[in-house]
């Protein structure tokens, strides 16, 4: 069983020196005209900052910030990148924390925020990050060194330590590889041709374009349309069936935020008006087995369902209903998953910020610019709350939080943001896990990876053998036959029997028979 999520109290007082509240919110995208002229990661946060400072329209918090929260950033190796952004904005914090890989983790990170607010560890917080691989990628392709830190480029290996030697043996070992498998288990299970798959997938990612769009902080602001999406091409070639690269997170991007949290009787000592505060309603956070391997199946995630049925029960038992809702949206799977969860007809991207292709992936920092648009949005609206949902590694890392324009009736942050019990209990029975396989196995979900110049490269298929173990398998590059079976477009392989065994290499391959 993976680590569980920390079991923090919290009895949210009514008193309001101890209730806590979004006051400010702010964002750049950094479009330099030179490379010389970029800005690295700590100046992002740091201007991203002063300008949620100013957001409050009350007198500035940012001298009396005692907590900060840097979300994971990878684009410069810094010694500190707290004590480097403290450094540039003038703070003190009495705490400062660079945070954990995780795409959840912003959600986490401001979760916790109100957490030590409500209890009185902190009087005023604050959750930020950045990320600048557009510069990092453009200076590379130049031959430009930057006079930053050098990259942190291992965080893929620390991603991957979680996978078996064997899935990286295979090149199964990042997101990119790794979600086609829960697409394609998920149109199976839904009894989705690989077509309509497809389709529904481009449709939905015409949605999140059309969100960008209008969001003056996305990195891509144009329309984009579901044949676009679909059709590989050069510059959309295919990376990971059924994934084409718009299809994919994008992290060559240049953006920051930050997000100002104090409590309430501090907002109203700095004379912020009511109408900025966004109050913290509930959350929760439960996680899979790190090693996807080790799942009990892929068309759903029992932590996914606990943490959202836990947010969505307490937002309606006020008599409301979620209709701003941003949901991690790294692939398509994710989003289909949850809204599968919700049971949602929903025929809008459940995004107000636009997606992680289109709007930009800064790589751990996608769900702070979430929650300043969502602050946005409820400020605008403040009878309506606004549902955040983060998911971090392989599916495997869940964090949901609401949020709302006034304070909640009856609801309370929990005294635990964990619902890791009623995950487990809704987990199956998770089949042992064979190194070694010979004979008849079918087809439990699949994926075929692809190289830069769109060739093949092989199949990757995790199958059940005879006696119920799980296996992963390649499928040759020369094996076409097979290789066809897993991309028809008009039939899913998924369930097909074929043959497993040893290659040459010792690699376990699979295939169907000829």
């Amino acid at each position: 069983m993976p680590y569980n999520s920390p079991h923090l109290t919290l009895s949210l007082s009514r008193d309001p020196a101890r209730t806590p509240v979004i006051v400010g919110v702010g964002e750049i995208v950094d479009r330099p005209e030179t490379i010389e002229r970029a800005l690295e990661p700590a100046q992002l946060i740091t201007e991203a900052l002063w300008r949620a400072d100013g957001d409050t329209s009350g007198k500035s918090l940012l001298a009396q910030v005692d907590s900060l929260d840097v979300v994971n950033s990878v684009t410069c190796r810094y010694d500190d990148l707290p004590g480097r952004v403290a450094s540039l904005a003038q703070l003190r914090p009495r705490r400062a924390v660079h945070g954990p890989l995780g795409g959840e983790s912003p959600v986490r990170l401001l979760h916790e925020a109100a957490i030590r607010i409500a209890q009185g560890e902190n009087d005023v917080a604050v959750v930020c990050g950045a990320e600048a691989g557009y510069t990092r990628y453009q200076a590379s392709r130049a031959g430009y060194i930057l006079p930053w830190p050098e990259a942190d480029d291992g965080w893929l290996d620390l991603l991957a330590e979680h996978s078996p030697h064997h899935a990286r043996a295979l090149g199964v070992a990042q997101p990119s590889t790794v979600y086609p498998f829960f697409e394609n288990a998920f149109q199976a299970a839904h009894k989705q041709t690989p077509a309509y798959g497809m389709r529904q997938s481009a449709q939905l990612w015409s949605e999140y374009a059309e969100i960008a769009s209008q969001n003056p902080c996305a990195w891509l602001r144009r329309h984009v349309t579901p044949d676009e999406i679909a059709t590989p091409s050069p510059a959309n070639r295919m990376v990971a069936w059924p994934y084409p690269k718009l299809m994919m997170a994008n992290p060559t991007v240049n953006q920051g935020a930050a997000v100002l949290i104090t409590s309430l009787a501090k907002a109203r000592e700095a004379h912020i008006p009511a109408a900025r505060t966004v109050y913290f309603w509930t959350g929760a956070s439960a996680v899979e087995p790190r090693n996807y391997l080790e799942r009990d199946q892929y068309a759903r995630s029992p932590a996914m369902e606990a943490v959202l049925d836990r947010c969505i029960s307490e937002i309606t038992s006020t008599g409301k209903t979620a209709k701003l809702m941003e949901l991690y949206s790294c692939f398509p799977c994710v989003p289909k998953m949850v809204l599968q969860v919700l049971r949602s007809s929903n025929a809008h991207a459940p995004s107000v910020t636009g997606g992680l292709t289109f709007f930009g992936a800064p790589l751990n920092n996608y769900m702070t610019h979430a929650a300043c648009e969502m602050v946005r949005r409820i400020r605008k609206n403040s009878n309506q709350p606004g549902l955040l949902y983060g998911q971090g590694e392989f599916v495997t890392k869940h964090h949901g939080l609401v949020l709302g324009g006034v304070p909640p009736d009856s609801i309370i942050l929990p005294a635990t943001h964990s619902v890791q019990a009623s995950a487990d209990a809704r987990r199956g029975e998770v089949p042992a896990i064979a190194t070694f396989a010979k004979g008849p196995a079918s087809i439990e979900t699949h994926t075929v990876l692809y190289e830069r110049d769109a060739t093949l490269r092989h199949g990757v298929v995790i199958v059940r053998t005879a006696t119920g173990e799980r296996a992963l398998a390649r499928v040759a590059a020369h094996d076409l036959s097979t290789l066809d079976l897993l991309t028809n477009l008009e039939q899913s392989p998924i369930g097909t029997i074929g043959s497993i065994g040893p290659a040459s290499d010792g690699i376990l391959e699979w295939s169907v028979p000829k």
